[in-house]
């Protein structure tokens, strides 16, 4: 009956439905396995005498440093991972814990005094709910030394507590704190400091001071690993502490904090300060003792301000255009599902894997090209666009999936998180999340909305601005392929860029043979152009002959050629490929770390997925670090100017800006300069500017 049950659990269960078999083998336990002959009695399980080379040698293996150093007695007995940044001492616990809940006039006075004479104050607040633009501040914790912490609830009022909590009043709190939170000369260490800013900025107060960011400092340490409080506690301290689901809980029992008791919710966030502060003591050392840790971590400090503005700046949404583009998409889907229905013969789930699966391999009899771990036929996006190549059916899904993540990801669900108090769309940009650097986008997604599709560009149209402001999209041209050839030090592609050549037209006269750059076709630049970007994410001859249709001895003689013509693109990719394997890491121009130690010891797809992503790793990377540059230059600016232009957006390598009409001559001019000027590579650094009414026609 999978087929009778309707919306999001239906679509669910039927997707799941070829796993079903194997679900039950895993949670199904084995009571019929025979036992090795040296195990005649129950005596024979019981524990043996501990092997403490053995344990060593896991502990060392897997990073158990804690238990290290407990089973040899050698505090300095912290192995070398990977050649990762170690600590090399985890700090000893402090001898008192002391934790105090302000609920006095008196209590909060002593504690104003205490963090205006600290040098540095780990600070956290505490709200009753994850959504940065919307969360009520429901307390805020201190830290000036380890083992020690403050917690001032203000906000503890839910329906779950058995009667009115012990607090002061929060606008009083607020109000004897603010000379300190809004004090730039007052250090504080926070652990994701944006969120804080925000949370305290939806109480009226503008937090300055931010000196560190503990989350920031792991990132820039090892981006490849998570950074939440409760890893950093375990990898930097070895420490386990009270997790948010403990105070919490989750699932639909799951609680806000304001309706925690008081008294747990202290400790909770007393520890989060006091971590805050024992992280910042540790991971500082290490941070300083790059140059390359140390320039980008003043990047991202750099950065994380900038965001915190343009979040809340947020950016302005046509609601009627996208219920209508989502009234016309619905319409297209219906279309689609009916050819659909005539080409199979049949009606079907267009939305069921198992359905399709039928319709494609067992009624129409297409070769199947890949299965799921259950053993059924694949109908996933890979298989569709091989099948698509031969059959009309595969083809017509692939649209009808797009289509209709389109709709439902963006023209239905946009509309509803339009924030009533601003009229505006507030995207969260993580910093932390993206093994490159790169900045990503959620609640919502705005930098995954297609720009080559019609459909994507029509949903674009929909991003507008304010009467008398026009929207402003500043890119830079071709910023991968300038930094391959800043980093491979290729004469041929500094050459083409130094003299503004159109470089697919360049490296299409190259590769097809053809002596003027006049006589390229455009279908031969367009086969340069995939063979440029190809190679730059590590596309070997399989790969291209596949995209551009073509044979693999074709594709392997235009790959030859161009090495043969950028030899120097050649010789960075078998360096960088040398220089993953040794290390374990790559580096951007700028020397932000990025991690690949899967690359040492893989082999085969494993191996050669890791070179590719090394290969590509060091240009998204230096790509990223210079758009991050430019934005902090365009926001200095913006304030240095006390202009009214604002930036809405981040899209990669493209910075969208909300300018007024008075602004607008002026921010077309200062855009490329800003942002060309933010570093000097060995090739010019090209960024262009188009204006428009909206987020499109600024394309």
């Amino acid at each position: 009956h999978a087929d009778e049950i309707k919306g999001v659990a239906g679509k669910n269960l039927r997707e799941f439905i070829p796993n079903f078999e194997m679900t039950r083998r895993l949670v199904t336990i084995k009571d019929d396995c025979e036992l090795p002959e040296e195990i005649d009695t129950p005596d024979d399980l019981r524990p043996l005498k501990q092997d403490k080379e053995a344990l060593i040698a896991i502990y060392d293996k897997y990073g158990f440093r804690r238990w290290l150093q407990e089973l040899t007695g050698d505090p300095d007995a912290i192995p070398e991972q990977d050649g990762r940044v170690q600590v090399d001492l985890i700090p000893e616990e402090p001898k008192k814990i002391d934790y105090t809940t302000v609920t006095t006039k008196a209590q909060l006075n002593k504690l104003i005094q205490t963090v205006e004479k600290a040098e540095i104050v780990a600070l956290d607040t505490e709200t009753d709910g994850l959504y940065s633009m919307s969360a009520r501040l429901v307390g805020l914790s201190m830290s000036v030394k380890a083992g020690q912490g403050w917690y001032v609830p203000v906000g503890h009022n839910g329906s779950m507590l058995d009667e009115q909590p012990e607090q002061l009043d929060k606008a009083l709190v607020l109000e004897r704190l603010r000379p300190w939170l809004e004090n730039d000369k007052a250090n504080k260490v926070l652990q994701n400091a944006k969120f804080d800013a925000h949370v305290l900025a939806n109480e009226g107060v503008t937090l300055k001071g931010i000196k560190h960011d503990t989350m920031l400092m792991a990132y820039v340490l090892d981006s490849s690993k998570r950074v939440g409080m409760e890893e950093l506690m375990q990898r930097y301290l070895g420490l386990k502490g009270i997790s948010y689901e403990e105070i919490c809980g989750k699932g639909a029992k799951a609680i806000t904090f304001d309706q925690v008791p008081i008294d747990k919710a202290s400790q909770y966030a007393c520890e989060d300060a006091d971590m805050t502060l024992r992280l910042f003591e540790v991971m500082l050392p290490l941070i300083e003792a790059q140059e390359g840790f140390k320039r980008i971590y003043e990047l991202e400090m750099q950065v994380s301000p900038v965001l915190t503005t343009m979040e809340r700046n947020g950016v302005k949404l046509d609601e009627k255009s996208l219920l209508e583009q989502s009234r016309v998409f619905a319409e297209r889907l219906d279309e689609l599902e009916q050819q659909a229905y005539e080409l199979a013969g049949e009606e079907f789930n267009l939305n069921s894997p198992r359905q399709l699966g039928v319709i494609l391999f067992e009624k129409m009899g297409l070769p199947v090209e890949k299965k799921t771990p259950s053993g059924a036929p694949s109908t996933n996006e890979e298989v569709l666009i091989k099948l698509a190549e031969n059959y009309p059916l595969p083809k017509l899904i692939l649209e009808y999936r797009s289509l209709a993540k389109l709709k439902s990801t963006y023209t239905d669900k946009l509309p509803t998180m339009i924030w009533p108090a601003t009229g505006r769309v507030h995207t969260s940009y993580s910093q932390a999340s993206v093994v490159t650097g790169r900045l990503s986008s959620s609640e919502p997604n705005l930098q995954n909305i297609p720009v080559r599709t019609e459909e994507g560009r029509r949903i674009r149209s929909a991003f507008v601005a304010e009467p008398g402001n026009v929207i402003m999209a500043a890119d830079y041209s071709q910023i991968e392929l300038r930094v391959m050839a800043h980093i491979s030090g290729d004469k041929g592609l500094r050459k083409a860029f130094e003299e503004g050549k159109d470089i697919h037209r360049s490296t299409a006269a190259e590769v097809f043979s053809v002596e003027n750059l006049d006589d390229v076709t455009s279908e031969q630049r367009n086969s340069a152009k995939t063979i440029n970007f190809g190679l730059i994410y590590g596309m070997g001859v399989f790969g291209l002959a596949n995209t551009l249709g073509i044979t693999r001895d074709a594709a392997k003689l235009y790959i030859d050629r161009y090495f043969a013509r950028y030899p120097g693109v050649a010789d960075y990719m078998d360096r960088i490929k040398k220089e993953a394997t040794d290390n374990g890491f790559v580096e951007t121009s700028f020397g932000r770390r990025l991690w690949f130690t899967e690359i040492q010891g893989a082999k085969g797809p494993r191996r050669a997925n890791a070179e590719r992503q090394a290969i590509n790793a060091p240009m998204q990377g230096t790509a990223a670090d210079l758009i991050k540059m430019a934005m902090v230059s365009v926001q200095d600016f913006i304030e240095k100017e006390k202009l009214e232009s604002r930036m809405i957006m981040q899209v990669h390598d493209e910075l969208v800006l909300e300018v007024p009409e008075a602004e607008k001559e002026l921010m077309r001019e200062a855009l490329p300069r800003l942002m060309s000027e933010v570093a000097t590579l060995s090739v010019p650094l090209v960024a262009e500017v188009a204006v428009g009414d909206n987020w499109r026609d600024a394309e």
